[in-house]
């Protein structure tokens, strides 16, 4: 069993269940062109990754940096932890490297076991790819229950891991991005769906 250290009651397909923290997690911030993104993980993988929308867009004042740095937290690194910082490092600055970089370990337990929402997510991440896009209704099919495509949008709604699983590859099939982060960051993914095309086309 995969222990979670939030205390947190996740949604596994309709069930819940209380995960009792034994893993003591570190966390880091950075200051992304998305804004705030804070990573947290223990020795075992990375648990979370939370892009923090602190403030609306037409409020910025500021403007945002044009790569990925660290805010808060590098003294309390860990090694999965500090893999996961390379990876997003890398994604903003030259995302057509991740595809050669290790991904760090995960340890959250929607990625683990053997429940749609944790066969969703591992087939996005190992199928869909920098500068591509699937619909709800195919990635369903991709997971092995075509009529689920309802569960796929739950499904990407409780990933833990965004950007490194990338949900925001994951469209209407008509072709319209779809909600992100419950509609309140739409505009981040039409911002990663456009970072990544001129990414792959250049």
């Amino acid at each position: 069993m995969v222990k979670c250290s939030t205390g947190q009651h996740f949604l596994n397909d309709g069930e819940m269940s209380q995960r009792e923290s034994l893993c003591a997690q570190k966390a880091i911030s950075l200051l992304s062109p998305l804004g705030k993104i804070q990573v947290s993980a223990c020795e075992n993988g990375v648990h979370t990754i939370q892009i923090i929308m602190d403030v609306a867009p037409t409020e910025r004042t500021d403007e945002p940096p044009q790569s990925c740095v660290v805010s808060e937290g590098r003294a309390e690194s860990s090694p999965e932890l500090q893999r996961c910082v390379e990876w997003l490092q890398a994604y903003f600055s030259e995302p057509w490297t991740v595809g050669s970089l290790p991904l760090p370990a995960f340890h959250h337990p929607a990625l683990h076991g053997d429940t749609f929402t944790s066969r969703v997510l591992q087939t996005l991440l190992r199928d869909v790819k920098m500068g591509e896009t699937v619909s709800y209704k195919r990635l369903a099919e991709m997971a092995g229950n075509p009529r689920a495509s309802r569960a796929v949008g739950g499904a990407m709604r409780r990933n833990p891991v965004p950007l490194l699983v990338p949900c925001h590859r994951v469209i209407t099939s008509s072709g319209q991005s779809g909600p992100y982060m419950r509609g309140k960051g739409n505009h981040l993914k039409q911002w990663l769906l456009s970072h990544e095309q001129l990414r792959k086309e250049g």
